[in-house]
């Protein structure tokens, strides 16, 4: 189990103030500020996921540059975050967002061992629910039904990318009843998510027939995982997953340009 102190969160601090950004993220309204920060929650179960890939040798190369991309792209969604928010509450749950990361981020910049995986799950987790603490500051901030929609919309998002981490996670054989018991609740609130967003009287002609892309991806990606005990298809599990975080990344890009 790696051990963090202070000396070595502050070169990561400052290796982090250090790495350029590409205009990642434009964030440009409040509801863009919600869609980006809704993003780190779906990177910090990414990570997870690409590490896992890797490890198995799942589309190896593929997922190999998937993970570096997703570490990327949180490092500059932070730093982003930071100057929009410069000051308040939220730059301070943003801060705290940043200690976690990096934590988190000293374990998959590593190279992939199955012996460091369930740590980089834990400190996932919390990465997850700091982030998503963020999220829900901006949309009490904002506080509009137009952000709700943009907040649920990525949180699908992350759900896509959830799902995919657990499987995996299994797959690679942590047989964690945990794992299990999360994997049916991400499913469950996929569908709740997915049924919020498909009644909702905001949707465009053009959201509606994404989110019934979604509807037929996710019925493939849910039968998928309905295999004997014991009998693992990963490969089938991270296309139809990637499909799904493709999708809902559009739709959440189409919801935050709605208003």
């Amino acid at each position: 189990m790696p051990i963090y102190n202070k000396l070595i969160s502050s070169l990561l601090l400052i290796l982090l103030i250090a790495i350029p950004t590409h205009g990642y993220a434009e964030i440009n309204s409040f509801a863009s500020a919600i869609n980006e920060a809704g993003r780190q929650r779906m990177l910090s179960q990414q990570i997870v996921a690409n590490y896992s890939q890797v490890g198995q040798n799942i589309q190896k190369k593929k997922s190999k540059q998937q993970l570096i991309d997703a570490i990327i792209k949180f490092d500059e969604l932070l730093k982003d975050l930071m100057i929009h928010q410069p000051s308040g509450k939220i730059n301070k749950q943003l801060k705290r967002v940043n200690e976690l990361w990096l934590q988190m981020r000293l374990i998959a910049q590593a190279p992939v061992q199955r012996s460091n995986a369930e740590e980089l799950e834990k400190q996932a987790e919390k990465v997850l629910r700091a982030s998503h603490r963020v999220v829900i500051m901006l949309q009490d901030k904002y506080n509009s039904t137009h952000g709700e929609l943009v907040n649920i919309s990525g949180r699908q998002r992350m759900l896509s990318q959830r799902l995919s981490k657990l499987y995996m996670l299994q797959s690679w054989g942590f047989s964690s009843s945990e794992y299990s018991s999360d994997y049916s609740q991400a499913i469950n609130e996929f569908k709740g998510g997915l049924s919020i967003l498909i009644k909702s009287g905001s949707n465009t002609p053009k959201i509606k027939k994404e989110l019934n892309k979604v509807r037929k991806e996710f019925a493939i990606l849910e039968k998928s995982t309905h295999q004997e005990k014991g009998v693992f298809i990963p490969l089938m599990v991270k296309m139809s997953a990637d499909k799904l975080l493709k999708l809902m990344d559009e739709i959440t890009h189409l919801y935050e340009q709605s208003e």
